[in-house]
C-alpha cells in the first residue's frame, strides 16, 4: 500500500495583517468608477426583481447599463494610454 503525502507546503497566510500595497490600492483607485457603476446596476436590477418592471424601472436600468458601459470603456482607455 502507497502512502500518500502532500508534495507542497500547506497553503496558509504567514501573517494575518498583510496590507495591500501602493501599487493594488492604485489600481482599486483606478477601478473604482466602474465598480460603482456596477453596484449601481446591481441596485437597479434588485428593485425590480420582487415587482414587474414598470417605465421608470427600465429607464433606471438602461441608464445604469450605459454608466457601466462608459466606465469600462474609460478604464479601457486610460489602460491603453499607460501601456502605449
Amino acid at each position: 500500500m502507497k502512502t500518500i503525502a502532500a508534495l507542497q507546503a500547506l497553503v496558509t497566510a504567514e501573517a494575518l495583517d498583510i496590507e495591500p500595497s501602493a501599487a493594488e490600492l492604485d489600481a482599486i483607485d483606478r477601478e473604482m468608477p466602474l465598480i460603482l457603476a456596477e453596484v449601481e446596476l446591481l441596485d437597479a436590477q434588485i428593485m425590480t426583481i420582487d415587482h414587474p418592471a414598470n417605465e421608470v424601472d427600465e429607464r433606471r436600468v438602461r441608464r445604469a447599463r450605459r454608466r457601466v458601459l462608459a466606465a469600462r470603456r474609460a478604464l479601457a482607455n486610460a489602460t491603453a494610454d499607460e501601456v502605449a
